[in-house]
């Protein structure tokens, strides 16, 4: 049975006015179960209408209201967390624990958000002058969006919407069009928190509804993530129309490892992160950079360990599941015949996998090439798939030049038991978010997500204290009340605080 998929408007499911719809499949067994309404600039511009009238009530509202409101919220999210990671397997396609796994990170920004009385003090200064003082406060932005990309359908959203309603912001979300119903039941939770109608919105759809809100005159900022060329554009539509613009590009992440690592342990990382959610994660490790000699005794222990690794559907228990679309699945399959025409060698070819699910599902197991270099596509492309690249090195210097030469630098690792090459290296890389023997290095929600290069366009990153500047304006108010026993009566020279 197909599911019509609506828009959330006015606290409530809303139908919108157009006539072009996408379909949603489920990824295990590449059949339809959905189809997913795309909104027109009339219903993009109807609730943007209805979301700056509800900001402003929700602006004056005091924070003790707006925390109660995010405390409950939190607590929704974690009633419903199986629900809502259950349509995540379901759409999107990752294994289950994966999915639960995503909806708690997202709780974690909500939980953070939940602090928004202290996050959103100002500052005071007594007496600067005579009869002087100065403080500071932040207001919310007014209405903002948030344009979410297919592999973390919950995450992604969370990172953002809780804090820039918590700074007062109404939201409008424009969620992937390949997994939409996550969205719709984070709408739900926001209900049941209590949060007024209008506050958040969820318009579905594709280039017309994201153009909609990157030229929307009542749009004040915009946050995104997705692959570098999009987000290129999005921050130079959005900036050109007047926009604070966060945009999250893609990534090329690498696991360099060093001689002394605990081998065992690498490979063990190499294989968890290069491969959890089928690679389809910005963090994902797609490039290992062995430093020899280890690479021949590095490349045979992550092929082995891919020897037992189960793919199958991700509510079956399998260690990874499908693709997220046949096109996608096609187009990194792709890659594996270009990296051989390249000259790498392919050690394990994910198409020849036996699935734990439907013929008919979007599947490609775990691939591992060996020897490849920069110049190959396999190297220099963001393939955004379960294909794991092996990449030697001479020594530690190569292996740092070849990290920092990448265009991307969104996360990276280091692998070794020399705590010298550790700091060395956290140093002089240039990558926004570095793990040290960790290979997934996201921050906690207290801390912000965003990388350098072409990984960001914007000054800000994701969430923790960047998050709320980034929802907010600073105001600085200098402030005297008249006393007549110290008129100094007119003085034209500029403001001076002796």
């Amino acid at each position: 049975m197909t599911t019509a998929i609506p828009h959330w408007r006015g606290g409530r499911r809303w139908t919108g006015s157009g006539d072009r719809a996408g379909d949603v499949y489920d990824p295990a067994t590449g059949e339809v179960t959905g189809r997913v309404g795309f909104a027109t600039r009339d219903d993009v511009d109807a609730v943007v209408a209805d979301a700056v009238e509800a900001g402003r009530a929700w602006a004056a509202q005091s924070l003790t209201r707006r925390t109660a409101v995010m405390f409950a919220f939190r607590e929704a999210l974690a009633r419903r967390r199986k629900e809502v990671a259950a349509a995540i397997t379901a759409e999107h396609g990752k294994v289950l624990d994966d999915a639960l796994g995503e909806v708690q990170r997202g709780l974690e920004v909500a939980e953070f958000a939940c602090g928004a009385p202290h996050l959103l003090k100002g500052g005071f200064s007594d007496g600067v002058s005579g009869g002087v003082d100065v403080f500071s406060i932040r207001q919310a932005l007014g209405v903002v969006a948030v344009i979410a990309p297919f592999n973390f359908p919950a995450m992604v959203p969370l990172w953002f919407v809780p804090i820039a309603i918590a700074c007062g912001n109404a939201v409008v979300l424009k969620p992937s069009e390949k997994d939409p119903s996550a969205s719709l039941l984070i709408a739900e939770c926001w209900a049941e928190a209590g949060l007024p109608a209008g506050v958040f919105n969820v318009v579905h759809g594709d280039k017309v509804a994201v153009d909609g809100l990157l030229e929307h005159p009542d749009i004040a900022a915009v946050s995104f993530v997705g692959s570098t060329p999009i987000a290129r554009y999005v921050y130079e539509t959005g900036t050109r129309h007047g926009k604070r613009v966060q945009a999250l590009g893609g990534a090329k992440n690498h696991m360099v490892v060093l001689p002394d690592a605990d081998l065992d342990t690498a490979a063990d990382a190499a294989v968890s992160a290069g491969f959890g959610s089928a690679g389809e994660r910005c963090m994902a490790i797609s490039v290992v950079v062995a430093v020899d000699p280890v690479g021949d005794d590095l490349v045979q222990a992550i092929a082995s360990r891919i020897g037992g690794l189960t793919t199958g559907d991700g509510r079956s228990g399998c260690d990874m599941g499908p693709l997220v679309t046949r096109e996608h699945r096609d187009k990194v399959a792709g890659y594996l015949d270009a990296g051989v025409a390249d000259g790498a060698e392919l050690v394990v070819d994910g198409r020849t996998v036996e699935p734990k699910g439907e013929a008919e599902g979007f599947w490609l197991g775990p691939t591992l090439f060996d020897r490849v270099r920069p110049g190959m596509s396999v190297y220099d492309d963001e393939i955004f798939g379960p294909v794991l690249s092996v990449v030697r090195a001479a020594s530690y210097d190569e292996a740092l030049t070849l990290v920092n030469s990448s265009p991307y630098g969104n996360g990276t690792a280091i692998f070794t038991a020399d705590g010298g090459a550790a700091r060395r290296y956290q140093r002089d890389v240039q990558v926004g978010m570095i793990g040290i023997n960790v290979p997934i290095p996201v921050p906690m929600a207290y801390y912000s997500f965003g990388g350098w290069k072409a990984s960001l366009f914007g000054d800000t990153h994701a969430h923790g204290m960047d998050g709320i500047h980034f929802f907010t304006r600073a105001k600085v108010i200098t402030s005297r009340w008249p006393d007549p026993a110290q008129r100094t009566g007119v003085d034209l020279g500029f403001p001076r605080h002796d």
